[in-house]
């Protein structure tokens, strides 16, 4: 994803994709006030969708045991994550303290004047009379420079320090939370006679006290270093809300006319899969509810930085918190970067996901919003080139290696496998990429031979000798934030690419899609204005429905896909409409239309496609697509499958209806169904979405087809598809 505007279609320097129809703003009367922003404008009088013929009755003849199966592409459906929308930073990094080490602040903190992502005291305020000040003259580390000074006034009384009021709060349950921070007193005004310090957990609106703890530190606690101390707080019972903070404070009658310095202040709940510095349990187990087969990382616009300097540098957030020094995100805010390289693919490790890493590619943005905006000149390219090469050693070199002994050191001793690289992010912006790509991709192959390198451009970028042709064997990343309509009209798009394109064997990446808004006149407002979705609603779930029919139709071409943007947290968004959307409070997520269809496409995915003819009626406003789970090996690169091994399976049609009316549908076999089972998403308003308080309004529902819709000897079944819904049908055969 792109800073501030992203460019419709890609496909376009094809010349394969018509221009954008529209993208428009939530008009559901539900629509709530207390979560929208951004636009609330409606649009009129436009193309839509649900603007089609009415259903007439269809009959689909679908084959078991002839014509020609293909391979379904195994990993289509996986995640891709990029830091914007505070996803990461108060989102999926499970940290629970906001500017835990006083790196720097968001874009625009400090007021009129203030320099942007400078340092401040941001999230932190002071307790009991205490004075808080940044202090550059006691560094914890080369990286972590700036620390927290605490002066304790000669005449405090009673409890005196300081708190963090977290990312919007902070959840509060019976748990353990592993609090950690470094400590170091001013060794002129200290007195030895602090015994310790206490940390809680609290109310940021009542007296209450849901935890607390005391750290006790010893007369001889070092001055000139500082001291890591930890603890763990365990409430007793649960705060009603997420209006709580963290703090750290003493007995004024010992700290009383001292100073201290305080840095790198954490505070973790349990986290995915216990591990440590990790992922947010609960947004963490809703993510690999999906089923994703890969994760694209870590970006995305964030990859490239707003200056070369200001890339995403995994050299830089790998290995001890201490030697992170973060830096200023492209979405405004400061990144800590405890989300860093191997955080990332532990990440994957945990989900069972392949790694799908994205490297810098000697391509950079700038806060003008100018494009093409800074590329690394030729020949200083080769510095960018080895540090890739590096990172994928980092990732996969054994311990004998130089950075594999790194990853080691770092407690990961076993190498990853990447399969997939991608060069760059959104790489048309430049005016480059045509001589950048290959060298980057020549001296990768080089090295690493058997990875499946993803070019993020692709043929003719004007003027025409700036050519990105990709070889036999490479992939290409699709970018497509759409309409409805567009989707429709699209759903052709794959069927005769390679042909079209000249690229015989070349595969797409659809990296980053999503319906963007209503089908507008006037195509789409980049600026977040007239018609433009705050959350993903009905008709938005439907047209990525057809899309991704489109994909499993042609798994010879799309054999990767990933909705876009992934998370979003409720207190600051800087894209919408978003699939998943948080807030420090659990109870108050919410899962998009967009989730729950595409969590219904990837848990019922056959491993072979079966041949599907429709004797009765045509494609709009229903769409379809079937295949069969044999349970057989299902690689990339499989094509056709020796129609005489054929499993007997259970089989799955999924069936998209735009319009508002039922679709009556007939289903034809040459083999016997004896149950069909079925998954349903649906909603009466094409402009519905979920949201807080109403977070499953339009969510999954299964159903058991009555046996009286199955004739003729179990070689038919019939089923009225209602309106305004996505459907997955499973159906056993006899014998099965």
């Amino acid at each position: 994803m792109v800073f501030w505007v992203t460019i419709t279609t890609i496909g376009g320097l094809l010349g394969l994709i018509s221009t954008a129809l529209a993208a428009t703003t939530n008009t559901a009367s539900a629509q709530p006030t207390s979560t929208s922003f951004g636009s609330t404008s409606t649009v009129s009088d436009v193309p839509s969708l649900t603007a089609t013929p009415i259903p007439s009755a269809i009959t689909l003849k679908i084959s078991t045991k002839s014509g020609t199966r293909n391979k379904t592409a195994p990993l289509l459906h996986g995640l891709f994550f990029e830091e914007i929308n505070n996803s990461g930073e108060g989102g999926l990094y499970a940290e629970l303290i906001r500017n835990r080490a006083f790196q720097g602040s968001d874009l625009g903190d400090g007021g009129a004047g203030a320099i942007p992502w400078a340092l401040s005291l941001a999230a932190w305020k002071a307790i009991g009379g205490a004075v808080l000040s940044l202090d550059l003259l006691n560094p914890l580390s080369e990286n972590l420079v700036t620390v927290l000074k605490v002066d304790i006034p000669a005449t405090a009384t009673g409890e005196v320090g300081f708190l963090n009021e977290g990312w919007w709060g902070m959840d509060v349950r019976p748990q353990d939370y592993d609090a950690s921070f470094y400590i170091k007193p001013n060794g002129a005004l200290y007195k030895k006679n602090v015994t310790g310090v206490n940390i809680s957990l609290r109310s940021a609106v009542t007296n209450d006290i849901w935890a607390t703890t005391r750290v006790g530190i010893s007369q001889n606690i070092s001055t000139t270093k500082f001291t890591k101390l930890e603890a763990v707080l365990t409430p007793t019972a649960a705060a009603p809300s997420s209006n709580n903070t963290f703090a750290i404070t003493f007995d004024a009658a010992e700290a009383k006319g001292q100073t201290f310095y305080f840095d790198l202040i954490s505070l973790f709940p349990p986290t995915f899969k216990g591990r440590k510095n990790g992922l947010r349990k609960d947004l963490a187990e809703h993510l690999i509810s999906l089923n994703p087969k890969f994760l694209r990382f870590p970006g995305g616009y964030n990859l490239v930085g707003s200056s070369i300097d200001n890339r995403w540098n995994w050299k830089k957030n790998i290995g001890p918190l201490v030697d992170r020094p973060g830096r200023a995100g492209n979405w405004g805010y400061w990144n800590s970067e405890g989300l860093g390289y191997l955080e990332y693919l532990e990440w994957c490790e945990d989900m069972d996901m392949e790694p799908l890493l994205t490297i810098y590619a000697g391509y950079s943005g700038d806060l003008s919003g100018v494009t093409p905006a800074h590329t690394v000149p030729v020949d200083e390219l080769q510095f960018y080139i080895d540090e890739a090469i590096e990172q994928l050693e980092y990732a996969m070199g054994g311990p004998d290696t130089k950075w594999g002994s790194l990853r080691t050191q770092h407690g990961h001793p076993d190498p990853f496998n990447i399969k997939f690289v991608e060069i760059g992010n959104e790489d048309w912006f430049s005016d480059s990429y045509y001589w950048r790509y290959p060298l980057f991709l020549e001296a990768l192959k080089a090295a690493y031979p058997n990875i499946t390198y993803i070019a993020s451009q692709a043929t003719e970028y004007s003027p025409a000798n700036r050519n990105v042709t990709i070889p036999p064997g490479g992939m290409w990343d699709l970018h497509l934030y759409q309409t409805p309509q567009y989707f429709k009209d699209n759903f052709n798009f794959f069927d005769n690419w390679q042909a079209i394109a000249g690229y015989p064997d070349v595969q797409i990446f659809v990296g980053e899609y999503s319906v963007l808004g209503r089908d507008r006149a006037g195509g789409i407002d980049w600026a977040n204005g007239e018609g433009r979705f705050k959350y993903p609603t009905t008709i938005a779930a439907i047209g990525e429905a057809i899309f991704a029919l489109a994909m499993e139709r042609n798994p010879h071409v799309v054999t990767l896909s990933s909705y876009a943007p992934l998370l979003q947290n409720f207190n600051r968004a800087q894209w919408t409409p978003n699939f998943l959307a948080f807030t420090a409070d659990p109870s108050q997520t919410v899962l998009s239309t967009s989730y729950y269809m595409q969590r219904m496409f990837s848990h019922y995915k056959g491993t072979e496609t079966l041949p599907i003819v429709n004797t009765k009626g045509e494609f709009d406003p229903v769409w379809w697509h079937a295949s069969i789970d044999t349970g057989s090996a299902n690689r990339i690169g499989d094509a056709e499958v020796d129609s005489t091994r054929y499993a007997q399976g259970n089989i799955y049609v999924k069936l998209v209806n735009a319009a508002k009316q039922p679709a009556p549908i007939t289903l034809s076999f040459d083999t016997a169904i004896t149950k069909v089972n079925g998954t349903i998403l649906h909603h009466d308003d094409e402009f519905g979405f979920n949201y807080r308080n109403n977070a499953t309004a339009i969510s999954p529902k299964t159903f058991d087809l009555k046996q009286a819709a199955i004739g003729n000897r179990g070689m038919t079944v019939k089923y009225e598809i209602p309106g305004l819904s996505v459907v997955v049908l499973e159906l056993k055969q006899s014998g099965r």
